[in-house]
């Protein structure tokens, strides 16, 4: 047999355990075996066997977590079809030898979990060379329910050492494909440890401020969670002012010119302006999962500013939903005052409404009942809406007192506060309330919602209480001047076909509008 042969045959018997101390195994065997087809059973043997040394042991170990991928797989971590890995094999040790290889091998990953991530060059970033052994530490970490790591101290220093890894560099971190452990999945286990850090990278002009505002309102204590809602509302701030636009005109500028687009000065401004409105909504969507005073101040903010296109105005209220203080009067009043602004476009003040109810009634009934008195009809609708479905059967004399007491109305008013008040909770029926508005004591919007109600859930056994009210002459509430899509109109049948008849009167619209709706559902 020739040396070279004797000494390798030599090798790989001592690192299976099967040779005699005629074959010495060092430190150069094992950053060589890292790299060789059979090297990882060879490491597993130097970890596992005792009669070698606890220094070669634990660079086995490392050797192991720093072995390149096979097949996608971290073999000396994880192991393989062909043999266990370094977290299977700590398992199989007696708990003297792992308890201290484990306290010689944690502060070694230790060190390169907390070496910072690789600087872009020429547009281009390098592999983290960090990432296995930080995969191992969490490894170490949660295997076996922690059952490999345990001394406390130990535990706390890979947790401290992980939660810095997610802290330093997070979106190259968060959205690198070659660990076998996701941020998020590592922030699932470490908990607020994990985010303590993440308000500093907050910052205009960072990526992945939406993953961090996800984290830490999902696992952030209640001071990260202030720091980072500070944070974002900097970072919402210079999105919306000028200074951005100046920083990003250059960078559109290229692309058009790359795409061979040559857009006229106001088509430029136009582009600028979807593009600001798009990071807008974007953070708007962020600090929706942060919430905390800074947002919902800065959100009430802006939803006020009437410079703001409506498109962001209605989209900072959407942020706002479900974070807004229920007992907070001036927080209703703000909403209340862009839902009762003339000028207020409508998918504002639609927005505005809805952020109205998530309020208590007794904060905002007075307001709502005030918005009864626009000019605009749709304003009264969505509010007169709202009001039902804020309120109970006990409350429902008061409605129709306030909705008989205006001047104009459209027939999609009465036709759906009908709708709703059927689906009313309370002491009593709704009808029982319903069925006293309908006679000619009551104005006009007073009794046509009344109907309403018929037309929606009346039924056969109703066909004659309402046979009566077919000749009812009360005029009918008028559209107020240039009032958009208003209109007193039903579909009736005539002939077989079907027409568009005009409503002045009460008397047509039970005839007309009620009567057929109620004959065509029949009895239930």
């Amino acid at each position: 047999m020739r040396p070279r042969t004797a000494v390798s045959a030599c090798a790989f018997l001592v690192a299976l355990a099967l040779g005699t101390g005629a074959c010495r195994t060092d430190k150069d065997n094992i950053q060589r075996w890292a790299s060789t087809v059979q090297g990882p059973k060879k490491l597993i043997a130097v970890l596992t066997h005792d009669k070698y040394s606890i220094d070669l042991r634990v660079e086995a170990a490392l050797a192991l977590v720093g072995m390149k991928p096979r097949n996608g797989r971290r073999v000396g971590i994880d192991g393989s079809d062909e043999h266990p890995g370094l977290i299977t094999s700590l398992g199989t040790l007696p708990p003297a030898a792992r308890t201290t290889i484990v306290s010689r091998l944690v502060p070694a990953l230790e060190i390169e979990v907390r070496k910072p991530p690789p600087v872009a060059q020429g547009g281009q970033i390098s592999p983290d060379p960090s990432v296995p052994y930080k995969d191992a530490a969490f490894a170490l970490l949660t295997n076996d329910r922690g059952r490999l790591v345990a001394d406390a101290a130990l535990r706390q220093r890979l947790r401290a050492a992980l939660s810095h890894w997610i802290s330093v560099g997070f979106p190259q971190r968060y959205d690198d494909s070659s660990q076998t452990y996701s941020v998020k999945q590592m922030v699932t286990e470490l908990r607020s440890d994990a985010v303590k850090s993440l308000p500093n990278q907050i910052v205009p002009g960072a990526g992945k401020i939406d993953a961090m505002s996800e984290l830490i309102a999902d696992f952030g204590d209640p001071a990260t969670k202030l720091a980072a809602s500070q944070r974002i509302v900097v970072v919402a701030t210079d999105i919306a002012s000028e200074n951005w636009i100046r920083q990003k005109s250059p960078g559109v500028e290229a692309a058009n010119k790359a795409a061979k687009l040559t857009p006229t000065p106001e088509q430029f401004r136009a582009q600028m302006d979807q593009y600001q409105e798009e990071e807008l909504l974007r953070v708007f969507a962020s600090m929706k999962r942060l919430a905390g005073a800074p947002v919902i101040e800065f959100l009430l903010r802006f939803a006020q500013d009437k410079s703001q296109s409506p498109k962001r105005r209605s989209g900072a209220l959407a942020a706002l939903q479900g974070h807004l203080d229920r007992t907070s009067v001036s927080q209703a009043e703000a909403v209340l005052a862009v839902a009762a602004a003339a000028d207020t476009p409508d998918q504002v003040r639609d927005v505005a409404l809805l952020r109205v109810g998530d309020f208590p009634r007794a904060i905002v009934i007075d307001r709502l009942y005030g918005l009864f008195d626009n000019s605009a009809w749709k304003v009264r609708w969505v509010a007169a809406e709202l009001v039902i479905k804020m309120s109970d059967t006990s409350q429902l004399k008061e409605f129709f007192e306030r909705i008989g007491r205006i001047d104009s109305m459209a027939i999609t008013e009465p036709l759906r506060y009908g709708a709703l008040m059927a689906e009313m909770k309370g002491p009593i029926k709704p009808v029982e309330v319903i069925s006293s508005f309908v006679s000619s004591a009551h104005p006009a919007p007073a009794r046509f919602t009344a109907f309403g109600y018929y037309y929606n859930h009346g039924t056969k056994d109703d066909l004659a209480k309402l046979a009566h009210y077919m000749k009812d002459g009360q005029k009918a509430p008028s559209c107020a001047k240039d009032a958009q899509d208003c209109e007193w109109k039903c579909e009736v049948a005539a002939d077989g076909k079907r027409e568009t008849k005009d409503i002045s009167t009460l008397g047509e619209f039970v005839e007309f509008c009620v009567k057929p709706a109620v004959e065509k559902r029949g009895t239930p």
